[in-house]
């Protein structure tokens, strides 16, 4: 969903009391102003004093409308949301975090947002910096000297303005910051004595539409001219379909491409949707690591065409090994003006030979248009069959009963658990899948299915995660925000009851070092007692099914879940799994 066919549907408003007509203005008023001059729909929040001058004037300067306060129980919630949303949108959503705390309850969303390059407007406080302003004890500790510089390593711009007039131009360069490409979060640090001064006059209002996005940067025509030369002559190239955009003009941009050429795509099971994976030329299921047949066709391949591809370097590494990489790669990303010394989630440095550094967007129509149609070299192989279902609640069989659910029903799957088989779904549609969330922060589902079901609601399209017990529980408090708002999602918990992913590590260590291998569940077995998941959801107002423990109940509370979500509620369904992966190989 882009910007300019996003639902406008609304949520449960906290309505205020109006406020009496008054010429008396504070520093947080024009604040306030910009943001709805900014059109930014919502602002997700955890409250706290050191903005509450910000609050007052969201609240009673503009009626809790644009933005609208979504209140969340735990910062990483609020910024999980608005990641989540831009997930969907492709659009920026404000989140406000209260003084050096709540900027470090919050940090791990934003190294999530970051790592995903999403953009947040991330609103921040801090006690007064004129120390005889501040209040004994609770001032003191809630003033940080460069408060920014807790999240600067993972964010694109910082800035503590020091008047309204400041903060009011730092909220649109922030803003154009963050939306431009390589997206990411940006944080605007608020002094509380400047949010309360009285003012003489209300400010002019700068003109929002005046200081826009840029375009996204076009290639240069000749490293087109000669991408297409390489894609057209090619004998096996393959494409690498990694971060796109929600537009379906671009997917279907891709599809056509692909077509033309002829190649084989290969898609990331972390990273949104960016091809159809039931298209003929679409070659092994989505995977973190290569399958045995993307190993197989990135090593004989001749050219490489890789569109934002996340991790290229390992991806040849995985293919070729420490042979040289014989194919020519271009190469198409402007992700390298994010990148960093102090997160290494740039990855490893890959060989290209052409660079075009841009969006994917914005190169493909002109691939399109330039390629000239070329011959498949072969017919791709059939795809591996699908494990059969056991009659056991496992991965497989929750796949099966959601295939069966959800049929023609238009879905967004905010999230895989681990070791999901990216066979075991079809994506058609570049809301079918919005991806992981980029910096492997556990606690980030429930906040992001939250924030999509936000963007989502009204669209028809139902919003369905499926997370790890982990991951639910770190982050189940966004449960009373969708339940509050009345933000329809459905969570399934595939709860094995243990953080299983580091039970196979303590497994592999123990091999390689002779130990019991009967010992890798200590330590990391959430049971004994069991958490009863649905009841904590019942607890914050949605409705909470299970434990589900029979194969043949699957299908059945996944059909009561969906039904829950079309009538407009959220739903979590606890469905104790197996412990066990279904990666694709």
């Amino acid at each position: 969903m882009s910007s300019n066919d996003r639902t406008t549907a609304s949520i449960v408003h906290d309505t205020p009391v109006r406020a009496p007509e008054s010429q008396e203005f504070w520093g947080s008023d024009p604040i306030a102003a910009v943001l709805c001059e900014m059109d930014i729909p919502y602002i997700s929040l955890v409250p706290g004093s050191s903005y509450r001058g910000l609050h007052d004037s969201i609240v009673n300067y503009l009626g809790n409308r644009t933005p609208q306060m979504v209140l969340s129980i735990h910062e990483e919630n609020a910024v999980a949301i608005a990641h989540g949303y831009a997930k969907v949108t492709d659009r920026m959503l404000a989140a406000a975090v209260h003084a050096n705390i709540g900027l470090q309850h919050a940090s791990m969303a934003i190294f999530n947002a970051w790592c995903d390059r999403a953009p947040v407007l991330i609103l921040g406080a801090t006690g007064p910096w004129d120390a005889t302003k501040r209040r004994p004890w609770i001032d003191w500790i809630h003033t940080s000297s460069d408060q920014g510089g807790l999240i600067r390593d993972f964010t694109k711009w910082d800035n503590q303005p020091g008047s309204p007039a400041a903060a009011m131009e730092a909220l649109l360069r922030g803003a154009q910051i963050a939306q431009t490409a390589p997206r990411g979060p940006v944080y605007v640090n608020l002094d509380v004595s400047m949010q309360e001064e009285k003012l003489e006059a209300m400010p002019a209002l700068p003109d929002a539409r005046r200081y826009p996005v840029p375009p996204a940067v076009r290639p240069a025509p000749e490293l087109i001219s000669a991408a297409a030369k390489l894609l057209s002559e090619a004998k096996n190239p393959v494409m690498l379909a990694g971060r796109c955009s929600r537009s379906l003009d671009g997917w279907n941009a891709r599809v056509a491409l692909a077509e033309k050429l002829n190649t084989p795509v290969l898609t990331h099971i972390r990273l949104a949707a960016a091809f159809p994976t039931d298209h003929r030329l679409h070659a092994a299921p989505p995977a973190a690591l290569l399958t045995q047949r993307g190993r197989e066709l990135i090593a004989a391949s001749d050219v490489i065409l890789a569109l934002d591809w996340m991790d290229l370097a390992g991806t040849l590494k995985q293919a070729y090994g420490a042979m040289p990489v014989t194919a020519k790669v271009i190469q198409v990303s402007c992700d390298a003006h994010s990148h960093r010394g102090w997160s290494m989630d740039h990855q490893g440095l890959p060989p290209v030979d052409l660079y075009l550094m841009c969006e994917t967007d914005a190169a493909v129509p002109l691939l399109l248009e330039a390629t000239t149609p070329r011959v498949a070299s072969a017919a791709p192989p059939a795809k591996p069959p699908l494990p059969p279902v056991p009659d056991a609640v496992s991965l497989r069989s929750l796949a099966a009963a959601l295939e069966s659910a959800t049929r023609g029903i238009d879905v967004c799957y905010t999230r895989f658990a681990l070791g999901w088989n990216g066979g075991y779904t079809h994506v058609r549609h570049p809301l079918d899948f919005i991806g992981y969330d980029g910096g492997a922060g556990i606690g980030s589902g429930p906040g992001m299915t939250v924030g999509a079901g936000l963007a989502l609601k009204g669209s028809g399209r139902i919003p369905i995660a499926l997370l790890g017990d982990g991951d639910f529980l770190m982050g189940n408090t966004a449960v009373w925000t969708a339940a509050h708002y009345k933000i329809p999602c459905l969570m399934i918990v595939c709860n094995n009851r243990s953080f299983y992913n580091d039970e196979l590590h303590q497994g592999r260590v123990a091999v390689h070092r002779g130990r019991p291998v009967e010992n890798a569940w200590i330590g990391l077995h959430i049971a004994n007692p069991d958490i009863d998941i649905a009841a904590m959801a019942r607890s914050q107002g949605a409705l909470g099914i299970g434990p589900v423990t029979r194969a043949a109940d699957l299908q059945a509370a996944v059909e009561q879940g969906i039904a829950a979500v079309r009538g407009g509620e959220p739903c979590v369904i606890d469905a104790r799994v197996l412990s066990s992966y279904d990666i694709a190989v």
